[in-house]
């Protein structure tokens, strides 16, 4: 369980003990002072979408990623996924930068670790338009403890630590944005 009060003062937030719209919107301001200026990820509507990665469903535009730290995929080995090639850069230095700051945190690394899925040539659920994992711009991570419609941070559990590295290379952390989904991040702005 995350430390409410915790979070708030990380993130410049009263801390009151209470996660509502101040606190939600201190948590995003936090992240985007972080994000790199310009910052290089598309924006996320479908046609800057497709004027960075192309058409969704392209897997010409894949790269085979090897992943810099040990990776888990119900709780089996995982060492590589595909990815969209202008994603590798930064989401390599990601997991570099994770192992190097937090590599001895059990409880960051194992939800940096615990592999979810990335490239999957899909709609984004309940809608009609393509997931960002149909370009091979998202992530999952450790979705059994950060699922879709888990309300992030009362219940689910993603650090905040992971979402700063993800920021700090210019993916948007959809648990932050959305408060929801925290598994789920996508290179976009």
């Amino acid at each position: 369980m995350i430390d409410i009060a915790d979070l708030q003062k990380r993130v410049g937030a009263n801390p009151d003990g209470f996660w509502g719209p101040r606190s939600t919107a201190a948590c995003q301001a936090h992240l985007l002072a972080m994000m790199p200026q310009p910052n290089p990820a598309p924006r996320s509507d479908q046609r800057s979408l497709t004027a960075f990665y192309g058409k969704a469903g392209d897997e010409s535009k894949l790269e085979r990623m090897q992943f810099p730290i040990p990776m888990y995929y119900e709780g089996r080995p995982v060492n590589f996924t595909r990815v969209h090639r202008e994603c590798v850069p930064t989401l390599l230095d990601v997991f570099t930068e994770i192992k190097s700051l937090y590599g001895s945190n059990k409880r960051i690394m194992r939800a940096a670790t615990t592999y979810d899925g990335c490239y999957n040539n899909r709609l984004m659920r309940g809608g009609s338009t393509p997931s960002l994992h149909a370009r091979g711009a998202a992530i999952d991570l450790d979705a059994a403890n950060n699922g879709n419609r888990t309300h992030w941070p009362t219940v689910a559990t993603m650090p905040i630590e992971i979402m700063e590295v993800f920021s700090s290379y210019g993916w948007l952390s959809a648990g932050a944005f959305w408060s929801r989904d925290a598994m789920h991040f996508e290179y976009t702005h």
